[in-house]
């Protein structure tokens, strides 16, 4: 089998025909058992009408972590297998322990592969008291279910999925036929004593989890925990989820005694925003089913070298070029000769389209050394042809605005449908083209 994205082949191959790399592939001993066929046959499942099937909501537990709970959809689903993946020195078991020290009510058990009780005691009484739960210290999965099943949690951690190896397999721990047997054993556990329970996985140097398709495919949710260790602020975002939205992202800062929820997100983007620079604009975003304020960052200067760059952080540069080139068509402002960088601050990684009219305004407005009107922000998606076009969820971005003090905010044309503007305190500027937003921008 490939290590890399999980093709498998009945001989050894050299070179793997599905993602291309060489030297990837690895043998797999299956254990001893029951083959899939003979599994089949003896299988009496029937098959059942949908009509007759009974849907109830997923019993759900409260894990006292408000951003945590909304990225999976409301909670933690009981029998659910949940991983969470990230860079080392993230902050992965950092937040899964402050965060099952926070349930009084549920008994849990922490499994360590990597560190020992010393050690996590140590991160407990930084992280401050909380519930007395259960902890072991343990690489064998048999070892691991044996005790589970006589102590009967109602979660359970494995830190990391990585450590864990079965005497079912012949290979070292941490390899794909290891992972994949221990996730798919530990999956059939969860669902039979209807336990929840939480890997923590790492990151290969591609920047992907290890061993990505067979843990993607296996667990109910992927958690993929973001940030740079240089800065105090960290991301949650969701990337497959059975039980809720992958479109949910959670905040925490990172801080001596933990990780804190960020309740607020757009006063903690906008903290070093000083209205009046020139290359800066503000621009309403929604994350999920959250609004967030944030700061748009562009600087244009003149090509040092013959090719201009084009440098974006937390945005896509592709969608950046095409935005430039709407910028010199359609409005008449030559950019071909000019290096152009953008950031989104914070550290954010923005994909809500609703940003392009903040990142155009910011560009001009580095281009020209002139700040952008006191009190403004703006919210639009650019066509191609210049026009802008609506965005999802206005009411929310409108107060989103209204909530942090802005006093003007520009949106859509086509958004002022059904909208009521004397429910707002602050003032609604619809647009239609590019040009337009530029000059009441500007001019303002």
């Amino acid at each position: 089998m490939c290590e890399r994205c999980g093709y498998d082949s009945a001989k050894w191959m050299g070179k793997c025909p599905s993602c291309g790399q060489w030297n990837t592939f690895k043998e797999v001993r299956l254990g001893k058992g029951v083959t899939v066929a003979e599994a089949t046959v003896r299988s009496s499942v029937t098959a059942t009408p949908i009509s007759a099937i009974t849907a109830s909501e997923e019993a759900r537990i409260d894990l006292g972590d408000g951003e945590l709970n909304r990225v999976l959809g409301g909670g933690l689903v009981r029998g659910s297998l949940v991983l969470l993946g990230g860079e080392p020195g993230i902050g992965k078991s950092t937040l899964i322990l402050q965060t099952i020290l926070r349930l009084n009510s549920h008994k849990v058990l922490y499994v360590s592969g990597e560190e020992s009780a010393h050690q996590i005691k140590l991160r407990a009484d930084r992280l401050g008291t909380g519930a007395d739960h259960l902890l072991l210290c343990e690489t064998r999965l048999e070892q691991i279910i044996e005790e589970a099943r006589r102590v009967q949690p109602e979660v359970m951690v494995i830190d990391s999925i990585q450590t864990i190896s079965t005497e079912t397999v012949e290979s070292s721990a941490g390899s794909l036929s290891q992972v994949r047997e221990c996730a798919t054993r530990l999956l059939a556990f969860a669902k039979s004593l209807n336990i929840a329970v939480f890997l923590i996985g790492h990151i290969t140097k591609e920047g992907t989890l290890a061993g990505p398709k067979v843990l993607e495919h296996i667990v109910d949710a992927v958690l993929q925990f973001e940030g740079d260790q240089h800065h105090l602020y960290r991301i949650l975002r969701s990337i497959k989820n059975r039980f809720g939205s992958t479109a949910e992202m959670g905040i925490y800062e990172m801080r001596g005694d933990g990780l804190r929820e960020v309740t607020n997100p757009s006063e903690l983007l906008l903290s070093e925003y000083e209205e009046g620079m020139s290359g800066t604009a503000v621009a309403c975003a929604i994350e999920g089913v959250r609004p967030l304020l944030i700061e748009t960052q562009a600087l244009v200067s003149s090509a040092a070298y013959g090719t201009p760059q084009r440098t974006a952080t937390g945005f896509d540069t592709k969608r950046l070029n095409m935005l430039l080139a709407v910028l010199e068509k359609r409005v008449g402002f030559k950019l071909m000769q000019k290096d152009v960088f953008l950031n989104i601050a914070g550290g954010l990684r923005v994909t809500d389209p609703g940003i392009d009219l903040s990142v155009i305004a910011a560009v001009l407005s580095s281009n020209v050394d002139t700040g952008i009107g006191q009190g403004v922000c703006v919210t639009g998606e650019v066509g191609l042809s210049g026009e802008i076009r609506p965005v999802s969820r206005i009411e929310q971005r409108i107060s989103e605005a209204q909530k942090l003090g802005f006093s003007q905010i520009l949106i859509p044309q086509n958004n002022m449908t059904g909208l009521d503007p004397s429910r707002f305190k602050i003032r609604i500027t619809p647009v239609r083209r590019v040009e337009e937003a530029l000059r009441k921008l500007f001019r303002e």
